[in-house]
């Protein structure tokens, strides 16, 4: 199975929790004695996972960055659907997805998985081309959830989009030029929320593919929100009337 390098306090002490047997081994930066760092060494050791001290340099030469917060793990991927059939298969109810096009900022798509886990979506899907991937940046501002929600990247996008039309899955698209908000849909049926790039928006056979378009209400003086903030928005929304 193959390894991948995850870092920062939230994405490990995820890991630990979730998975702890997928985790190899913990480099930690041994200048850290804070109470956050004894609280992670505690559940490592209690997990049984190896710690190797390491210092601020080396860790930053491991993961690319200088934002790893001290503690660095090697853990193996975790076995998450990444087939889109495999995953609607196995929902029980109506699907809730995130489709994200076109993001190709790491922090964003980080941001857009933790606010798809809170809201219980049941993946986030986007296409392989104009988008950042799941990388160690995205993973970290995650906080965990880069591990518990499915991130499946398909070729076609407008492809995919039709075939979940074909299994009964609203395609609620987002956009500020429209008057329709999203206070107005039925989101207790099986749906998928599309979103565009903070720039661009949606690309046009996206915005074609989709069965409504709907804004999120601002009623103050700036015209719209990041993508992240507005995808929770949505989520909840969608979330509230399944309660």
């Amino acid at each position: 199975m193959k390894s991948k390098m995850i870092f920062g306090f939230h994405a490990v002490t995820s890991r630990i929790r979730h998975e702890a047997s997928s985790v190899e081994e913990i480099y930690v930066d041994s200048s850290r004695v804070d109470g956050r760092m004894k609280d992670l060494l505690q559940a490592a050791k209690s997990a049984g996972v190896r710690i190797i001290p390491a210092d601020d340099q080396r860790l930053s030469n491991i993961v690319g960055t200088r934002r790893h917060q001290g503690v660095v793990a090697k853990a193996s991927e975790l076995s998450l659907a990444r087939n889109l059939d495999e995953l609607l298969d196995a929902i029980d109810g109506p699907p809730l997805l995130l489709v994200l096009d076109g993001i190709t900022d790491p922090h964003n798509l980080g941001a857009c998985l933790r606010v798809a886990d809170g809201a219980g979506a049941h993946a986030v899907i986007a296409p392989k081309d104009r988008a950042v991937g799941l990388n160690a940046t995205a993973a970290k501002v995650a906080s965990g959830a880069a591990e518990t929600v499915p991130y499946i990247t398909v070729t076609n996008l407008a492809r995919t989009l039709r075939e979940l039309k074909d299994r009964d899955i609203w395609l609620v698209g987002t956009s500020d030029e429209v008057e329709k908000n999203i206070y107005d849909v039925d989101f207790k049926v099986g749906c998928a929320i599309v979103m565009g790039s903070e720039g661009e928006g949606m690309r046009r056979l996206t915005r074609e593919t989709c069965d409504m378009l709907v804004s999120v209400p601002m009623f103050g003086s700036v015209e719209s929100l990041n993508v992240s903030v507005a995808s929770g928005v949505c989520l909840y929304e969608a979330r509230r009337q399944r309660l």
